[in-house]
């Protein structure tokens, strides 16, 4: 297969991937559900600290959120 094929194949693929997204509407009774405490991105409080701790043990930095420590993994 030439490199025009293949880009021509590419560039239909991302055409049609474009043309089958749509936005959904949300209905009022559906609203209930994407209000719940678990659709928040931070209604784990102490599994987002223990991401946090993961984060920072390993890239030895901290920034943003108040965790203090050194890149060791030990407090």
């Amino acid at each position: 297969m030439n490199l025009c094929k293949k880009l021509g194949l590419a560039l239909l693929l991302l055409a049609s991937s474009m043309l089958f997204t749509q936005c959904e509407n949300v209905k009022p009774w559906q609203r209930g559900t994407l209000a719940d405490s678990t659709m928040r991105p931070d209604w784990d409080p102490v599994g987002r600290q223990l991401i946090d701790h993961v984060y920072f043990s390993r890239e030895a930095a901290t920034g943003g959120r108040g965790i203090g420590g050194g890149g060791c993994g030990c407090n």
